[in-house]
């Protein structure tokens, strides 16, 4: 496990309790908080069970998204591979996440990260 330098930084931009029950669902920011802008890569992680992520749609500012497919099990405490910005200076504004809990745990928290 490496260890972040001051050049690293990741900023937490939302989390979103996911439920067994859903196959899905779209992380966006607070209640009337934007996400914050010029994000250079996103990635999600996982805690409270190891989750079955099927598809994540990043939705960026001007309609372009973009879709990672059959990323893989994100055991508990862990993270996805980073996804770069389609270009300089723009805004993510959402994340679709299509999963599964395994385990049979209830729910699990996914984390939406971006590096500034």
């Amino acid at each position: 496990i490496g260890t972040a330098s001051a050049k690293d930084t990741w900023i937490l931009l939302s989390e979103k309790t996911v439920k067994t029950t859903d196959p899905s669902t779209e992380i966006k920011a607070e209640e009337g908080k934007m996400w914050k802008e010029d994000v250079k890569r996103a990635k999600l992680s996982v805690e409270g069970a190891d989750v079955e992520i099927t598809n994540v749609v990043f939705h960026w500012r001007g309609g372009k998204n973009e879709t990672v497919s059959n990323v893989g099990v994100v055991k508990a405490g862990g993270e996805t591979a980073a996804k770069d910005a389609p270009a300089r200076e723009t805004t993510l504004m959402s994340v679709s996440v299509q999963y599964k809990i395994l385990n049979n745990k209830p729910t699990a928290t996914v984390k939406v990260w971006g590096y500034d």
